[in-house]
């Protein structure tokens, strides 16, 4: 039997707002690291209060949108592999007996 390859033409090409959606997911996280950063630079306490507030709104935005453009069900599966109760499970459901 000949083995069937599977050439780059056949993978199916996700849109352009499937990676927008991605990148908006990745940028969160990103916004909410810098808010915990801010406390510890030399700006006034004032701009501090601002700026965290700002990068944590802009942070819930982009996270929003991010999931309005790819979807719950891709969240829900990139939730799930992140969650490190489910690191050091096999292929098959484990029972917690």
């Amino acid at each position: 039997m000949e083995k069937e390859i599977i050439s780059n033409e056949s993978k199916q090409k996700k849109p352009f707002l499937f990676k927008l959606g991605i990148g908006l997911l990745i940028l969160y996280p990103i916004f909410w690291g810098s808010a915990a950063i801010v406390p510890f630079t030399p700006f006034p306490i004032h701009i501090k209060a601002t700026l965290i507030t700002t990068l944590i709104v802009v942070g819930e935005i982009l996270c929003l949108i991010g999931i309005a453009i790819v979807g719950k069900e891709v969240v829900t599966k990139y939730t799930s592999k992140l969650n490190p109760k489910n690191w050091r499970r096999t292929g098959d459901k484990q029972n917690d007996e």
